[in-house]
């Protein structure tokens, strides 16, 4: 008899492009654009704080919620920046990372037979983790260079079987923020169809040029179908940490914490106390990175467009996202990897953020770095091209 086959839904997914470029990258020393981590390591004094309950404790399991003080903080977070109020003690639920407290979200409020409707370009989790709860995924496809959400298409996807939708801004990997008017639409959607939304807020600090990051939730109506995720990775640089968590009301956190206890159930009480610390005394250290990610944005814009580029708008996150058809006709596939081999520089193709038929002209770039990391970029590129 031969052996059975995996889940396919797993099983039939190919290796994550971020691990198959940054091994590319390595492979021929270049330096990696692709994958989204800061090349600097968050503020000293959250780590101490955690090295420093790593050694003294507490070291057992924490509760599965997450440890009191960093709900509350969390909770105090999310009153201060947007004047949203949540109950620490059912309201909030740490999670190890934001993948987690995604994959939280979908089994708790999806299931068989159900729909759910992601945006794409989507964060490539999205889809999996929704098929493997048993839910039928929709898309609702974003068309550059502008990237805006369009009533009718969307309105389109809803059915009287849409449970959720996944709505993430900033939006990785194109750098769009939803505007209110955006908003707008997903509220009254959602709430004809009486669907849940799960709101992917995880570059919240990270918004250009003065714009404002307004949580969904926030909207007349959607308190209660909507729930927040969030990352100290993205807002403290420390994305090794994978600490992440989860905002709403208390009967969808209760099915959503259900879902937790089976996957994680807990993170290292170390890094939640540090984590804890961040949010109540280094947030300063966030909004200054976001002035300092805006400059880099722009030195690598100008660097990229210099070359051949054509350099969409980037409102947010870590990445810019620039067309190769005055470059190459080739796929974005292949002009990433040859890139890499040849120039030694790693972007990330943006046809894997889509489902079949997605365009394969666009890449993305990471501008997490150092200031210097990104002027060897350019002079990499300017080689590579023929422009010095």
């Amino acid at each position: 008899m031969s052996p059975r086959d995996a889940n396919p839904i797993f099983g039939n997914q190919p290796t994550t492009i971020f691990t198959v470029m940054s091994a590319l990258a390595n492979q021929h020393n270049a330096i990696n654009l692709g994958q989204g981590f800061p090349d600097e390591d968050g503020p000293k004094a959250i780590r101490e704080v955690a090295a420093r309950a790593f050694i003294e404790g507490p070291n057992q399991y924490p509760q599965m919620l997450g440890i009191a003080p960093l709900r509350k903080a969390i909770a105090a977070h999310a009153k201060k920046f947007y004047g949203l109020a949540f109950d620490p003690d059912t309201e909030v639920v740490v999670t190890s990372g934001a993948t987690e407290a995604l994959a939280c979200c979908m089994f708790g409020l999806a299931g068989h037979g159900d729909e759910a409707i992601i945006v794409e370009p989507a964060y490539d989790c999205y889809r999996p983790i929704l098929e493997a709860a048993g839910a039928k995924v929709r898309a609702v496809r974003l068309q550059p260079p502008d990237w805006r959400l369009d009533e009718g298409a969307l309105t389109a996807a809803f059915s009287a079987k849409t449970k959720l939708l996944v709505i993430n801004t900033p939006l990785n990997p194109i750098g769009r923020v939803f505007s209110r008017s955006e908003l707008e639409i997903v509220a009254s959607l959602a709430k004809r169809h009486d669907s849940f939304v799960v709101c992917d807020e995880v570059y919240e600090h990270l918004v250009f040029d003065g714009r404002e990051h307004v949580p969904l939730i926030s909207l007349p109506g959607m308190r209660e179908r909507c729930v927040r995720v969030g990352s100290a990775g993205k807002i403290f640089s420390l994305t090794g940490w994978k600490v992440g968590w989860i905002e709403g009301p208390s009967r969808l956190i209760g099915a959503i914490s259900k879902a937790h206890q089976f996957l994680s159930f807990t993170t290292p009480p170390g890094l939640q106390l540090g984590v804890a610390y961040g949010l109540e005394k280094e947030m300063e250290f966030t909004l200054s990175l976001t002035r300092e990610l805006q400059g880099k944005r722009d030195a690598l814009a100008t660097g990229l467009a210099r070359v051949g580029f054509d350099v969409l708008p980037c409102e947010g996150t870590y990445f810019l996202t620039a067309s190769i058809r005055n470059i190459t006709n080739e796929t974005d596939r292949v002009f990433s990897e040859r890139l890499t081999r040849e120039a030694g520089v790693t972007p990330i193709p943006l046809s894997a953020f889509f489902g079949p038929d997605g365009p394969t002209h666009l890449v993305r770039f990471a501008f997490c770095k150092k200031r210097g990391v990104i002027d060897d970029v350019v002079k990499r590129l300017e080689t590579h091209f023929g422009k010095q």
